[in-house]
């Protein structure tokens, strides 16, 4: 892809070398067959905005502080309620009431001292979308309503962001990367979102708590495979949670 040039790079272009903690925090994805420094300084380098703290965002923001995504933003204006920790792993029982993007931030830091997290606690709408997005490399979408994926999308594509996205109802979760590598985006799946009554969300129809936390790491393994320049599927993933099952439908 070779596209990295917003604020990932412009703020750790010129440290090319790794301290001896950082060594030994990244050494067992050192190890790895075609990844080696190499693939560390391209995670170092990049930024990643994660869309929504939630049921997806967390295992994402988790994974990608661990493995050392260098700039790491969070956009989310909710607080964390009490029936959100089945799924939201990230956050603890004393965390209810607390703004999700702060404290998730909070918490990567004391994971990942090495990752810079930018908060933005606000809701991502036709005002703001273009220049959060234009600060960072890759998206990932983890919202829960049509309108704001919708906008992710389109916005990705005016201005040339990779996408990831994922999308859950009941058991059934979708991931895909859009507008990669002269890759197709999500209106040439969906060209138009549904009806939202058609397809309720996890309040009205509700949600096993693996769910999105099984697509989510999918979505982190995702975002780090097209940092690194390695991501080659080229289909919408189905997955059936409930019955272990995956289809792929081919997006070319």
């Amino acid at each position: 892809m070779n596209r990295y040039g917003k604020t990932g790079t412009n703020r750790l272009s010129s440290m090319t070398t790794f301290t001896r903690e950082e060594l030994n925090r990244y050494h067992r994805q050192l190890m790895l067959p075609g990844f080696g420094m190499e693939g560390q300084q391209k995670l170092k380098n990049a930024s990643v905005l994660m869309v929504g703290a939630g049921g997806l965002g967390c295992p994402v923001l988790q994974y990608l502080c661990g493995a050392g995504v260098g700039t790491i933003g969070i956009i989310d204006f909710d607080k964390i309620e009490l029936h959100n920790l089945h799924r939201q792993v990230l956050y603890s029982t004393a965390d209810v009431g607390k703004p999700k993007a702060e404290t998730a931030a909070a918490i990567l830091k004391a994971q990942n001292p090495h990752v810079h997290v930018q908060v933005f606690n606000d809701m991502l709408n036709k005002k703001n979308a273009a220049q959060l997005i234009s600060m960072f490399d890759v998206i990932v979408d983890g919202s829960d309503n049509f309108p704001t994926r919708y906008l992710v999308n389109d916005t990705c594509v005016e201005l040339g962001n990779p996408l990831v996205y994922g999308s859950i109802y009941n058991y059934e979760a979708q991931l895909a990367v859009f507008n990669y590598n002269g890759g197709k985006n999500l209106r040439d799946i969906y060209p138009e979102p549904p009806n939202p009554e058609d397809v309720p969300g996890c309040n009205e129809n509700g949600i096993l708590g693996v769910v999105p936390g099984i697509l989510g790491v999918y979505m982190a393994q995702a975002c780090l495979q097209v940092i690194l320049d390695k991501y080659s599927e080229k289909n919408l993933l189905i997955f059936d949670l409930e019955q272990f099952g995956l289809v792929k439908l081919a997006i070319g």
